[in-house]
């Protein structure tokens, strides 16, 4: 797992979403968050699993890099929406 704060995303040609995996996103299903994101990403994009984002009770949390955008209580079922809007950006 990696920290959210280590550096990732630091080029703007970089799309990466990063998707909790801590205790309290799993468990209201970050897991299925993160494996519904790996099945409709683009290869230019890279889903990271993380530690804990430091937002526990607005989980599942997703960070979306370059741009900085946070989202919670993301769901299975709003994944391609945010791929679509965020992540297949050219």
């Amino acid at each position: 797992m990696v920290n959210a704060s280590a550096g990732v995303g630091d080029t703007k040609r970089d799309r990466q979403v990063l998707i909790c995996q801590n205790r309290t996103c799993l468990k209201q299903g970050s897991a299925a968050v993160l494996a519904k994101f790996l099945a409709v990403i683009r290869p230019n994009v890279t889903v990271i699993p993380t530690g804990c984002l430091g937002q526990c009770g607005s989980g599942p949390v997703v960070l979306l890099l370059p741009d900085k955008v946070w989202l919670h209580s993301v769901l299975q079922k709003d994944v391609p929406a945010i791929a679509e809007r965020y992540c297949l950006k050219k």
